[in-house]
C-alpha cells in the first residue's frame, strides 16, 4: 500500500511540476489594473497571445495597452517553435495543441469543429489506456469483499508489523488477479493536463476566441452571452453541459460498488460544473460537451468489449 500511495503522491508532484513550469494565460490590463475587454464580445483578452489578433477592436485595445502585436506570427502561420520558451507546460502542451487546432480550424474553416475533432484525436490515441483502467476500476469493484475481508484481521492492529502484512496481503491480491490500483486513477490524472491545455488555447489563440460556431461566440463566457440578442444559444450550450455531465457521471457509476452518500454525486458535480461553465469561454464549453459524450460512447464500448471477455 506505501508503493501505491508513493506512485499517486509521485503523479501528482509531475502535473504539480509541469502546472507551475509554465507562462500561464495572462489577463490583459489597463494603467488601472482593470481587466480589458472587447466592447462587441464582452471578451476579456489575453495579454500574452500566441498569434496576431484579426478583429480590429481586439487590435484597438491590444494597441493602447501597448502589446506589439506585430511582432507576432499570424495565425495561420503559428509554429510550434513560435515565440520564447515559456517552460516545459506552454512547450510540450499548450503550443503543440494551438498548432494541431490551428490546423485543423484552417481545413475546416470553423476553430470550434477543429477543438471537437483535435479532442476526438486524442481520446482515439488515449482510448486504449482509458479502455485498460475502466477494466482495472471494474476488477478493483469486484476484488472489495477479498480486500474488507482483509482489512477486517487487521482492524485495530497499528502496529508496524501489523500494518506490513496487511501491505503484503493487498500487494499479493493485487498480483493474483493482475490488478495495478493506480491505473484507474491515471486517466482521470491526465485529463486535467488536456482540459488546462485547451483552456490555454482558447484563450491565447486569438484565431479560435475571435470565431463563433452556431452564432455563439467562442471566446465569449455565457455569463457575457445573457447579455447578447442569442441568449439562449448560451442556455441551451448550459443545458447541453448539464445533460452531458450528470449522464457521463451515472453511466460511469453504473454497476460500481459506491454507498449511498455517492447517490447524490452526480447531481452535485452537475451543478458545480454548470456553474464553472458561466464563466468558461464558450469554446471551452463545447469541449466540456464533447468531451463527456466522447467519454459516454467510450464507457459504452468498453462494457460491450468486456461483455463479451465474458462469454
Amino acid at each position: 500500500m506505501k508503493k501505491i500511495n508513493k506512485n499517486k503522491k509521485l503523479i501528482l508532484l509531475i502535473i504539480l511540476v509541469l502546472t507551475l513550469a509554465t507562462g500561464c494565460a495572462t489577463t490583459l490590463v489597463d494603467k488601472k489594473k482593470q481587466p480589458v475587454k472587447n466592447d462587441v464580445t464582452g471578451q476579456t483578452l489575453t495579454k500574452n497571445i500566441l498569434c496576431q489578433p484579426t478583429d480590429k477592436e481586439s487590435i484597438k485595445k491590444y494597441e493602447t495597452n501597448k502589446v506589439n502585436i506585430k511582432k507576432l506570427p499570424k495565425c495561420e502561420d503559428f509554429k510550434i517553435s513560435s515565440g520564447k520558451y515559456e517552460g516545459i507546460w506552454t512547450t510540450v502542451f499548450v503550443k503543440p495543441l494551438s498548432y494541431l487546432i490551428l490546423k485543423f480550424g484552417l481545413l475546416t474553416k470553423n476553430y470550434a469543429i477543429a477543438i471537437i475533432l483535435v479532442l476526438l484525436l486524442i481520446r482515439l490515441v488515449t482510448f486504449p489506456f482509458t479502455q485498460k483502467a475502466t477494466k482495472q476500476s471494474k476488477m478493483m469493484q469486484e476484488l472489495q469483499p477479498e480486500m474488507q475481508r482483509i482489512q477486517a484481521k487487521y482492524v485495530g492492529k497499528k502496529d508496524e508489523q501489523s500494518m506490513s502484512k496487511q501491505s503484503q496481503e493487498m500487494m499479493m491480491l493485487y498480483k493474483k488477479y493482475n490488478v495495478n490500483p493506480i491505473s484507474g486513477c491515471l486517466v482521470a490524472f491526465l485529463q486535467l493536463p488536456i482540459f488546462i491545455a485547451f483552456y490555454e488555447a482558447v484563450q491565447r489563440v486569438p484565431a479560435i476566441f475571435e470565431d463563433s460556431f452556431l452564432g455563439i461566440q467562442l471566446g465569449t463566457t455565457p455569463l457575457v452571452g445573457f447579455s447578447k440578442s442569442h441568449f439562449y444559444l448560451y442556455i441551451i450550450l448550459l443545458l447541453l453541459i448539464a445533460a452531458s455531465t450528470f449522464y457521463s457521471f451515472i453511466i460511469g457509476m453504473a454497476n460500481s460498488n459506491s454507498d449511498k452518500s455517492m447517490k447524490s454525486m452526480p447531481i452535485f458535480m452537475t451543478v458545480l460544473i454548470v456553474v464553472t461553465g458561466l464563466f468558461m469561454p464558450s469554446a471551452l464549453c463545447i469541449y466540456w460537451v464533447f468531451n463527456n459524450i466522447f467519454t459516454i460512447i467510450q464507457t459504452k464500448l468498453v462494457k460491450i468489449d468486456s461483455k463479451k471477455g465474458r462469454k
